[in-house]
């Protein structure tokens, strides 16, 4: 592929996820503003202990992201690497579309530390009680890391894998609900829901999955050994 088809695709992808965060700020505006005036004036409650809070400062702090993701390529190019864009992107997209609804989700209920773990096994029956808000969120919690794992861990580049990793991921995190006592209900259906959403989220990216003939690409080159 040719380095101006490459700079297009970039700019296509970047100026999709542009669009898509800018029309998803735009749908959840109100409720996110609520909690804007603690987050500003750097309040931890009610801002960072708030759903609205976290998603306002995850908005806010994408400036950051892709600032970092800039400089790690600008760092991998100048070392020799042939896929720096991806790598970076890959790697800061994965952390940063990840951590912060993962905040969310071990965030404790009112009676966190009180009423025992509850734990809810039967597939599908939580599924119904979920709504379309439940749904769609509990499908974007793992989203990020199952579109850019792939693209950043050839190992991983394979829909069965992804599913695995998200299935996972999530398992770890009902477990760490129920140990911790957090006043959630640590269900089966959040796992494969999130699962479903990683797979999902893969999918989309199938395209720029990462090959094994690419995995030593980013590494620095050697220097040319020169011989009098």
């Amino acid at each position: 592929m040719s380095a101006p088809t490459r700079r297009t695709r970039r700019a296509l992808v970047l100026s999709l996820a542009v669009v898509g965060v800018a029309i998803v700020a735009f749908a959840v505006r109100r409720p996110l503003l609520m909690s804007a005036p603690r987050c500003l004036a750097g309040r931890w409650h009610g801002c960072y202990d708030t759903e609205n809070g976290v998603l306002l400062m995850m908005l806010v702090g994408l400036p950051i992201a892709a600032l970092v993701g800039w400089a790690l390529a600008r760092f991998r190019r100048a070392t020799g690497g042939t896929t720096a864009w991806r790598t970076s992107l890959a790697e800061v997209g994965a952390v940063y579309g990840t951590v912060p609804l993962v905040w969310i989700t071990m965030m404790p209920g009112p009676g966190a530390g009180i009423v025992p773990g509850r734990v809810s096994l039967v597939p599908l029956r939580d599924l119904l009680t979920m709504g379309p808000i439940g749904i769609g969120g509990n499908l974007l919690i793992f989203a990020a890391l199952g579109f850019f794992a792939p693209m950043r861990f050839a190992v991983l580049a394979s829909v069965p894998r992804i599913l695995a990793l998200g299935a996972g991921c999530s398992a770890l995190v009902e477990i760490a609900q129920y140990v911790l006592r957090l006043d959630r209900v640590s269900s089966v259906d959040d796992v494969l829901v999130n699962a479903a959403g990683a797979v999902l989220a893969g999918l989309a990216s199938r395209h720029w999955w990462r090959t094994p003939a690419e995995a030593p690409s980013d590494r620095p080159r050697p220097a040319p050994a020169w011989s009098d």
